[in-house]
Order: structure tokens, then C-alpha cells, then sequence
């Protein structure tokens, strides 16, 4: 489990083909960390990358290496290029809830409509499907590249919806959301709870009482 409060923002060095596996194989990377703190990380422990949930498998001073699979690849972006990654290590029992729940399942891609200054602020907009954009909701909670978020507002539309998000300048500082373009894709996970509460409004009573 994370929080989506990015500890350090790190780069993807190298990008390495798994040997096996043909078409299907996935890739290697090897990070650099950055300011993030690795004393504490052993290999098979768990790093957020850009909202994705990776396990680390070698670390050697401030580089660490994960292998990604291909199905991984292919629900994620920014993970299959070098290129500058939002970090953070797993949430420890006794650690501040400084964001929300965040599992680092990534549930799915958005595609960005606007990203500009408002004010003192940056004003994000990102265009989710519609298996996503039914979880989203005002003032709820949404994780953008491993990026903890609120959302100040939601647009249904026939193929999804937009949501707006207001971007404090500390955030775009110490995160990669500053690289942020119309049309760029980024990696969305729903909030926690809205599973839930979609679990137990589909599911009828008279399964409920099937289940004792």
C-alpha cells in the first residue's frame, strides 16, 4: 500500500528486453533514485513507479532494478521508456496518511485535455474512460501517476468523463506532472472505497444471504 505522496522523483536509466518469452516478454529497468532513500529497501520489497507497483529485485547504492511484465506494460504508461518516474516506498504501519489508500493497481490510461497556470496554481484536466470515469467524483480522491489528487470537478460525457484537478505549486515542483502536455497519457487508479461501495450497491441482498 502507498499514499500517493511522491517521496522523490527518480529516472529510468536503461531499459533492458527480458530475454525469454518472445513478444510477450517484458522489460528490466534499472532507476536511479534520486533523493529517494534506499537504506531501508531490500530486494523484494515494494516501490511505487509512477503509480505502479513494482518490486524491487537488485539494489546497489542509489540504483534499483524491477521487472516489469508485459500485462504490466501494457496497462501503464512511462514505464517502458527512460524518462524521469514519480518514487515512493511501500506505507509502513506507523506512517503519516499524508494522501489517501492507494494500492498501486493501476486501473486504467487517461489522456490530458489541459494542464496551464491558474492564478498562483496549475489547473489539470484529464479526459478517463468510461470503466473509470463512473468511480471518479467531486471532491473525491484520484491517483495520477502515482500523484495523490482531489478532484474539484467532473464532466460526464458519452465516452467517459473529464475531471479537473487544481495542482498547488508545491506538487508541480516536486513532481513529474510538471511534464504534463495535452495529449499525454497518464496512469489513473480509482480510489479504494469507490470499489467497495460499487461492490456492495451491485450486489443484491438475496446474494448477501447466499454467502452465510
Amino acid at each position: 500500500m502507498f499514499t500517493g505522496i511522491v517521496a522523490a522523483v527518480g529516472r529510468i536509466e536503461t531499459v533492458e528486453p527480458q530475454q525469454a518469452g518472445g513478444a510477450d516478454a517484458g522489460v528490466r529497468l534499472t532507476i536511479e533514485a534520486g533523493t529517494l532513500d534506499l537504506s531501508d529497501v531490500a530486494p523484494g520489497d515494494s516501490i511505487s513507479i509512477q503509480g505502479a507497483c513494482m518490486t524491487a529485485t537488485v539494489i546497489q547504492g542509489s540504483r534499483f532494478t524491477v521487472d516489469v511484465s508485459r500485462e504490466s506494460l501494457n496497462c501503464t504508461v512511462g514505464l517502458d521508456v527512460p524518462g524521469d518516474v514519480n518514487l515512493e516506498k511501500a506505507l509502513r504501519a506507523n506512517d503519516r496518511l499524508g494522501g489517501h489508500l492507494v494500492s498501486g493497481h493501476v486501473d486504467g490510461l487517461g489522456t490530458v485535455t489541459f494542464f496551464g497556470p491558474v492564478g498562483e496554481s496549475h489547473e489539470l484536466r484529464i479526459r478517463a474512460p468510461r470503466d473509470i470515469g463512473r468511480y471518479l467524483a467531486f471532491k473525491g480522491s484520484v491517483t495520477v501517476n502515482g500523484v495523490s489528487l482531489t478532484v474539484n470537478a467532473v464532466d460526464d460525457l458519452a465516452e467517459g468523463c473529464e475531471i479537473s484537478i487544481n495542482l498547488i505549486p508545491h506538487t508541480v515542483e516536486v513532481t513529474t506532472l510538471k511534464r504534463l502536455r495535452a495529449g499525454s497519457q497518464v496512469n489513473l487508479e480509482i480510489d479504494l472505497i469507490a470499489r467497495y461501495v460499487e461492490r456492495m450497491l451491485s450486489t443484491s441482498q438475496d446474494g448477501y444471504k447466499s454467502l452465510k
